[in-house]
């Protein structure tokens, strides 16, 4: 079977800044907001500090034409700046996404693909 196992480095935000349109995974630091509380969320209210797939970009223009600059943006468009800058919630930490199993490359298309799945599954028979 192929190694599928990646090592994560971690980059301090306040060291350095991803590339502009790079893909990342964040670690976003901020507080769940009170006022969604349910009698079942225990969490309101509560800090956390937790990982989720972003791209940094230099400039980003919201839908309401507010512009961000050197900033982190989530697949739902949720801006989050560097820890340091005024934002509820913050990036502490990004790390390059790692390649796909077996691979050098984070996107395959087309006639690419299987034969790269087939190299991932250690050339067992596609089921």
């Amino acid at each position: 079977m192929t190694d599928l196992n990646t090592v994560v480095t971690w980059v301090d935000v306040r060291e350095r800044l991803p590339r502009s349109g790079l893909p990342v995974a964040a670690a976003i630091t901020g507080r769940y907001p009170a006022d969604r509380a349910t009698a079942s969320d225990s969490a309101s209210g509560e800090e956390f500090w937790l990982v989720r797939p972003m791209y940094f970009t230099t400039l980003h223009r919201s839908e309401d034409g507010t512009e961000h600059r050197d900033c982190f943006v989530d697949s739902d468009g949720i801006v989050r700046l560097p820890h340091g800058r005024a934002s509820a919630e913050t990036v502490t930490h990004w790390a390059e996404l790692p390649t796909l199993p077996a691979g050098t490359t984070h996107v395959l298309l087309g006639e690419d693909v299987q034969p790269a799945l087939h190299d991932a599954w250690g050339a067992r028979p596609l089921t």
